[in-house]
């Protein structure tokens, strides 16, 4: 972490627009090794985590007798079955400390002097222009990742993916709801804002800090199968693109969250119910 002598906490380096992945505010000498430090540090107590998590996950599936599609990946499982107040303590403890990488990067744009997630374009500064991008390109994507979905999981490339698993309590749904909108808030935050920000900063070419930031978010759903992985690495590049055109993450963050949203609560409604919807 940066001491408060440091070149990146006395503001030294030159900040970046969102849009950029590289060129003018490249960092150089000791807050070059912070930067780096810092960024490696964050991806591992995060989503660098989780796809380490989902390569081994995947290892282990793919050498498990039987196809991908005979195995079954639980998004939002039961922390503590038959005991709902215990198991719904452990579904908000989860989703809390999920999002604790969320501010720690706030923390650190904050002391680069940046404004904070101000800086990746994640505030309520343009509420109306989030929700109605993103709401937009949540039904672009939510329609083709579903077909692409039932289309990897029919050749076998794909395990059965289950996005909820709760029991029919009071809570479920709101836990869903908060589930999906965590996943959208770490997700967007740093594999979008924050890594291209500091990759930029790092001197990174903007193609190489765009092939990075899809194939770090590809990774992390290689528990899902081979269609998870391209799929979000597709999902990746659109996004990065965007986010360089737009300069916010908020519009990224509404995508994400309606689309899970609409994902988790459409399992919990239809699974069992309609023939073409995969169950386990």
């Amino acid at each position: 972490m940066q001491s408060e002598s440091s070149p990146v906490a006395d503001g030294d380096v030159p900040g970046q627009g969102p849009g950029s992945g590289g060129g003018a505010g490249v960092a150089e000498g000791p807050a070059r090794r912070v930067l780096r430090s810092e960024t490696l540090i964050v991806l591992a107590l995060s989503l660098g985590a989780s796809a380490v998590s989902a390569v081994i996950s995947f290892i282990g599936s793919v050498t498990e007798p039987g196809g991908l599609k005979d195995q079954a990946a639980t998004l939002n499982g039961s922390h503590a079955p038959g005991r709902p107040w215990l198991d719904l303590a452990w579904q908000l403890f989860g989703i809390a400390t999920a999002l604790v990488p969320v501010v720690l990067v706030a923390h650190l744009l904050m002391r680069e002097r940046a404004g904070g997630l101000r800086a990746v374009g994640f505030d309520r500064g343009r509420p109306g222009f989030d929700l109605g991008r993103g709401t937009a390109l949540a039904a672009v994507i939510g329609g083709s990742g579903l077909l692409l979905y039932l289309g990897a999981r029919a050749a076998g490339f794909n395990l059965t993916v289950v996005p909820e698993a709760l029991p029919d309590v009071w809570w479920k749904i709101p836990v869903l709801i908060a589930s999906a909108v965590q996943n959208a808030v770490l997700e967007e935050v740093i594999v979008v804002g924050y890594l291209l920000r500091r990759l930029g900063q790092l001197g990174w070419a903007p193609m190489a800090a765009l092939a990075a930031s899809a194939l770090l978010r590809g990774s992390y759903h290689l528990y899902q199968g081979v269609g998870g992985f391209f799929g979000n690495m597709v999902m990746g590049v659109l996004f990065v693109l965007l986010y360089r055109r737009w300069g916010r993450v908020g519009p990224l963050v509404a995508a994400h969250a309606l689309i899970d949203v609409v994902a988790f609560l459409g399992y919990a409604l239809l699974a069992g119910r309609v023939g073409w919807l995969p169950t386990p």
